[in-house]
């Protein structure tokens, strides 16, 4: 039975509604650490290396996407809420063809720079030709990639999340019978691994514009457009926070990566590397549940059921905290077995990869809380309070911790800085839910 955005939610059916965007963001997670997978153990860990160097470019070049989704995802919620379903669904189409538009253009600029700042961040030789032959593929499939993340929240919106969960299903199975085809059995070594992930983004991304563009059942539906440069900005304002999580992340990997080269060599970035692939499949927990929840906050919020919004807050910090236990747990528990199954085949890379994973992952206590800050203020259409959680979660505290932290505990230091990162912006967090509640009635 299909849960409507308008309904009163128990424990229960909000689960029962969040859960195909937190088991897509798991599969968008588990499909993407394939690749890892498949090239550290048929390729080595120069590829390995060499795969988690280029990777923050293109997810900084795919944060546009989800700027636009989730900024748009909040003026269309909040557009439904009022129950201007035509306008609605204009604000809609205008922000998947604005998002292809820039697909497009980053593609073409991140083809022309790609060499140039591979080599300027520390990659030589191998590693060099390898990161930009894996990220020359990838660009191609990035105006798709881009479409993917949009629409993962519109799929939402649109009361269709099952959808969404099937797409990210279709491009993640894709993508790994391709690395096993391509890598296995072709033998194309790191270029197979990038066709069969550039594969899955086009099917990620074209399968939901067929959907929207023909005659559907759900709320939304692709149609003319005018743009709108006001309600481009709006939209660019609110998802301003996820834009600057995803390029913040991007460009605090590259330091740690930089951090790690010069403190323990190839086999540091080699371990960061699993240790991001997990964390990737963790907190993919998080921004599912957020994504999830943000279309019924800005729901509520567009038709002011104060009383609704104040149940789904109170409730989603009960959940986090609860998942955020959990998962730390199971951190300790896996932290071992995981990094035996990317780096078995070399002792010293392992036991630093198992090593710096269990303090890493320690963030997990926290970090759910601030993830869902950052997502409720923008389903509220308040991109400030949302930006200034990520910048300080994603950029400075992070910049700040994994700079000073090795001063004092070196290797352990980066590996810990997240945790203290979190901590911090914790504390931020909290004192916008309390100065914030009056504003909103939550």
């Amino acid at each position: 039975m299909q849960i409507g955005l308008g309904e009163h939610f128990n424990y229960n059916k909000l689960l029962r509604f969040v859960m195909p965007s937190i088991l897509m963001m798991i599969f968008t997670s588990i499909y993407s650490v394939v690749d890892g997978l498949f090239v550290s153990n048929m390729v080595g860990k120069t590829a390995f290396a060499a795969v988690n160097f280029v990777i923050p470019l293109t997810m900084g070049l795919a944060a546009i996407g989800f700027m636009i989704g989730t900024g748009g995802n909040a003026i269309v919620a909040k557009t439904l809420g009022e129950g201007d379903r035509k306008k609605a669904n204009e604000y809609f189409s205008m922000m998947a063809y604005l998002c292809i538009i820039c697909g497009i253009v980053l593609a073409a600029a991140g083809e022309a720079v790609l060499r140039p700042l591979m080599a300027a961040m520390g990659a030589q030789g191998q590693m060099l030709d390898d990161s930009v032959l894996y990220g020359r593929i990838l660009l191609v499939a990035l105006p798709f990639f881009m479409l993917q993340n949009m629409f993962q929240g519109f799929l939402v919106t649109a009361e269709k999340p099952k959808l969404g969960l099937c797409v990210i299903v279709v491009a993640g199975v894709a993508n790994m019978v391709l690395d096993a085809l391509f890598m296995a059995a072709f033998k194309w070594g790191i270029v197979g691994a990038a066709v069969a992930t550039a594969i899955s983004q086009v099917l990620g991304g074209v399968i939901p514009v067929f959907y929207f563009t023909a005659k559907n059942s759900s709320l939304l539906q692709l149609v003319k457009a005018k743009f709108s440069g006001k309600v481009i900005l709006k939209a660019c304002a609110n998802g301003a926070s996820e834009f600057m999580t995803n390029v913040a992340i991007s460009l605090v990997n590259v330091i740690y990566n930089l951090q790690l080269l010069h403190i323990a060599g190839e086999n540091g970035v080699a371990a960061y590397g699993t240790i991001m692939y997990v964390n990737f499949i963790f907190i993919a927990i998080f921004i599912g549940y957020s994504m999830g929840c943000a279309p019924l906050v800005g729901y509520n919020h567009g038709a002011q059921n104060h009383k609704e919004l104040k149940n789904l807050f109170r409730k989603s910090l009960i959940l986090i905290g609860v998942t955020g236990v959990a998962l730390t747990g199971l951190a300790f528990l896996l932290a071992s077995p995981l990094s035996q199954l990317f780096v078995g085949y070399d002792a010293e890379l392992l036991e630093m990869t198992k090593h710096g994973m269990q303090l890493f992952l320690l963030a997990f206590l926290v970090n759910g809380f601030n993830v869902f800050g950052s997502a409720f203020f923008t389903a509220l259409n308040n991109g400030l309070v949302s930006a200034i959680i990520s910048f300080l979660r994603t950029l400075l505290f992070q910049v700040a911790a994994v700079f000073l932290l090795p001063l004092v505990l070196g290797l352990d230091g980066i590996w810990l800085a997240i945790s203290v990162a979190e901590v911090l912006t914790l504390i931020i967090t909290i004192t916008f839910f309390i100065t914030q509640k009056k504003r909103y009635n939550y």
